[in-house]
């Protein structure tokens, strides 16, 4: 495989993301005393950072990667949303996917990082479901014309209701467009017939009822082959955290351990995995180069501070040196 062509070949491809958004907000400091109002440290702030969180990072993953993504999502009609917006227009997002929720608030989710470590986390959200699911609908209908991938990127902010995700995979299907999903356990078995289903180890535990730790391969052969069957689906590709990567198909299970890293921050990991194995099933690569390319961009964005798009040069560098090793 030729992997300068293939990141060539991102370059044009254009992939429709439909799911959760939020904004992700920093707060940088220091910590060098106790309060005297309870046993808590006390952070003295030094930098405030905005950035897109979600389905938005995934379309910024995807961007980097060279692509062209289009994020349908729903905001609320609040500052953050407005907030939201303004973000999407600096990065030169495409916003013609967004729609206006009158029900719901954007979700905001504040990071504490102070001494080089994430302190604390603050969530404000509204997880109800979206009022305008057939605005939605109508409007992914509107943007499938020449799309290569669907990803549906699920956090369970309301936005994947089961009627959005049984009309965005029948849409997918009739068009022959492949689909790729990030779950959460709310909607788990509602992704039926998509064409790669990507949960992690904990969803894949809570969803299948499983009480062991599947840290043999039989056991994770045997679990993800009866989700897959379960789903209808062309494979799961299950990520293990700091145990690496397998994927089930119809032909093949594959594993892969993690690459050595110096692990800073997991978040966002997630999102860069799905952004490359969504640009790698729009291409004619296979199902075992998809799983090692996937696990490789998901370990190096591990190796920054915060949720932050992979840098394509550096995952270049580093997956021709990684493929000519396999």
């Amino acid at each position: 495989m030729n992997v300068k062509n293939l990141f060539s070949e991102f370059n044009s491809k254009k992939i429709l993301v439909i799911g959760d958004s939020m904004i992700d907000a920093y707060l940088f400091g220091e910590i060098n005393r106790t309060s005297p109002e309870a046993p808590v440290p006390v952070v003295e702030t030094k930098k405030h950072e905005m950035r897109l969180g979600g389905a938005a990072n995934v379309a910024l993953n995807l961007k980097s990667l060279g692509a062209t993504p289009i994020l349908c999502s729903a905001i609320g009609d609040d500052k953050e949303g407005k907030l939201f917006i303004e973000l999407m227009k600096k990065e030169n997002l495409i916003t013609e996917g967004v729609i206006i929720s009158k029900i719901k608030r954007t979700t905001l989710k504040t990071r504490v990082i102070a001494n080089n470590k994430h302190q604390l986390r603050i969530d404000e959200e509204d997880s109800s479901p979206i009022d305008n699911e057939i605005e939605l609908i109508d409007l992914i209908q509107k943007l499938i014309y020449n799309i290569d991938v669907i990803v549906l990127q699920d956090y369970n902010k309301g936005v994947l209701t089961s009627n959005v995700i049984n009309e965005v995979i029948k849409i997918a299907n009739n068009n022959n467009i492949p689909s790729i999903v990030d779950p959460k356990n709310d909607n788990f078995f509602n992704y039926k017939n998509c064409t790669i289903f990507k949960p992690n180890l904990a969803e894949i535990k809570i969803g299948m009822n499983i009480n062991n730790e599947l840290r043999n391969l039989k056991d994770l052969n045997k679990v993800t082959t009866k989700l897959r069957q379960q789903l209808n689906s062309d494979a799961v590709l299950l990520t293990l955290s700091s145990r690496g990567i397998c994927l089930d198909s119809h032909n093949n299970f594959y594993q892969f351990p993690s690459y050595k890293r110096k692990l800073v921050d997991v978040s966002g990991a997630g999102d860069t995995v799905i952004s490359v194995a969504a640009l790698c099933l729009s291409t004619n690569i296979n199902y075992s180069n998809l799983t090692i390319l996937s696990n490789l961009a998901g370990g190096l964005v591990c190796e920054a501070l915060g949720v932050i798009p992979i840098n394509k040069e550096k995952f270049l560098n580093e997956a021709i040196k990684t493929l000519k090793n396999e």
